[in-house]
């Protein structure tokens, strides 16, 4: 027996998933061409980390987390869940793995009790071995427990879907946008269990439309774009790779004269400040406040801006840009940018 199916010292041992030249094509139909969603995916996600999963639309996520899930069969490549290959060990490949979908597809005729122990059958544990009502407790559903599904609110049955995802105890937990439409306090409390799932050894995977989640959260993240991998690093060494910076000058009197020097863009907005573009790696902060001065502007106030993983993105799926800052502007709370992806 290989070190791979004894869960033995291999090469295997840190990696939650492992995927090696992933491909999926998709039949035309009616003379269409055929569609290539992934072109050869190369990735490794470290046991208990939370990594990102980030794309435009038709970048080729749902097809890999739907591959991940043994919902949709690939076309090529191998793929190793918890050190089980998904072709010689399906059982054990999909019992290491549970997803939370973004679709809610509950029976509207169960309670969130009921449901979870037809899921928990599903998957073959044993009743002793059931934690139906832990499990509700942990998504704030307890007190729901015999409620019938439809009776839910629309955030109660985004938690139920979180609580049928953990029914087999799984090593990893897949979050197919977990976030979208649902209100500060769910997104807050879904975080919360994600955090303490994470902290007792579960690794997460997310895919998600709020950049600023993925940055806070993820000790790791992938884009992928055109079915092929973009980039797959550090959340830190992703963010340090752009070297943009942003000094914002709240002025002490009117402006007259915008500061000039090489490697800075200067504007002024219409509320009278000054915001100055610059790349740290060839222009100093110091350098900058020199022109500033130079230009007799007095400083009543400054703070500079660094690059966030929204900048990151867009730079690295340039292709895309315009699609995604023409898309959904709707920022579901202050502070949260939202990108079309």
């Amino acid at each position: 027996m290989s070190d791979e199916q004894t869960g033995g010292k291999s090469h295997m041992a840190d990696a939650a998933i492992r995927i090696e030249g992933l491909r999926k094509t998709y039949r035309g139909g009616k003379g269409q061409p055929e569609k290539q969603a992934l072109k050869g995916i190369d990735l490794t996600i470290p046991r208990g980390s939370v990594f990102g999963l980030l794309g435009p639309n038709g970048a080729g996520k749902s097809t890999l987390i739907n591959i991940l899930a043994g919902l949709v069969v690939k076309s090529a490549g191998s793929v190793s869940i918890w050190g089980f290959d998904q072709d010689r060990n399906p059982r054990q490949s999909r019992a290491s793995i549970g997803v939370m979908p973004q679709e809610l597809n509950l029976d509207p005729f169960f309670t969130p009790r009921g449901a979870l122990e037809v899921q928990a059958g599903l998957y073959g544990v044993p009743k002793a071995q059931r934690r139906s009502d832990e499990i509700l407790e942990l998504v704030g559903l307890r007190d729901k427990a015999e409620a019938y599904a439809r009776t839910l609110s629309g955030g109660m049955r985004r938690r139920l879907l979180l609580a049928k995802a953990l029914v087999h105890h799984p090593k990893i937990l897949v979050l197919d946008e977990p976030t979208a439409g649902v209100d500060i306090e769910l997104r807050q409390m879904l975080w919360t269990n994600v955090r303490k799932l994470n902290e007792r050894g579960m690794t997460i995977i997310l895919t998600t439309h709020y950049l600023e989640e993925a940055q806070e959260m993820c000790d790791e993240i992938a884009i992928i774009n055109h079915g092929e991998k973009v980039t797959q690093d550090s959340t830190s060494n992703l963010l340090s790779r752009m070297d943009s910076r942003t000094m914002v000058i709240v002025p002490d009197g009117p402006i007259s004269d915008l500061p000039a020097t090489d490697g800075v863009e200067a504007t002024l907005r219409d509320d009278g400040n000054l915001v100055l573009q610059y790349r740290s790696t060839l222009t100093s902060a110091e350098r900058v406040l020199e022109a500033v001065r130079s230009a007799n502007i007095r400083i009543r106030d400054v703070r500079t801006e660094e690059a966030d993983l929204e900048d990151v993105f867009l730079e690295l799926t340039s292709s895309r840009a315009e699609d995604l800052l023409a898309g959904d502007q709707d920022q579901p709370h202050r502070g949260m940018h939202r990108v079309k992806l």
